[in-house]
């Protein structure tokens, strides 16, 4: 991993837009509002990836701080990818003392399983007891994309 690369959780330093147009673009977000993306971004505990003052990488944590907390849009820019990056930004969660104790951790992940499953995340041990509630809307999404799961 490239030692000029910083993280930081100061929401000042994070560049939304940057921010909006990876996900906007991403197989899980398609065409997601810069509103939404702002909300997602006040509401949860967010890392940024910096090379020489620009961000590369984003990652946030959702969380009661005691329970549960929800690992999500974990994302690097194209141009970084390949050097661990991701699996550094998710590692920098676990280490974090916010997150010490914290009984599950979930995410969803359509092909990055390589990344999470060396840093103890696995299928649920009980999927029958797991349930979700969709958004009509997004459950339109999903539905018309039936030849691969984007969820």
């Amino acid at each position: 991993m490239p030692h000029d690369i910083t993280l930081s959780d100061d929401p000042v330093r994070l560049d939304r837009a940057r921010i909006h147009g990876w996900l906007a673009s991403s197989y899980w977000s398609p065409g997601i509002a810069r509103a939404l993306v702002d909300r997602a971004i006040d509401g949860s505990h967010c890392l940024g990836a910096y090379r020489n003052g620009t961000q590369i990488g984003f990652a946030r944590m959702i969380t009661d701080h005691a329970t549960f907390a929800w690992l999500s849009d974990v994302w690097v820019d194209e141009a970084a990818r390949g050097a661990g990056l991701a699996r550094r930004m998710v590692q920098w969660f676990l280490d974090h003392p916010d997150f010490q104790g914290i009984r599950r951790i979930g995410l969803t992940t359509l092909d990055a399983h390589g990344v999470y499953a060396p840093l103890g995340f696995r299928s649920p041990r009980r999927p029958d007891r797991y349930m979700e509630r969709l958004d009509p809307a997004f459950d339109t999404l999903l539905n018309g994309e039936e030849t691969s799961p984007h969820d």
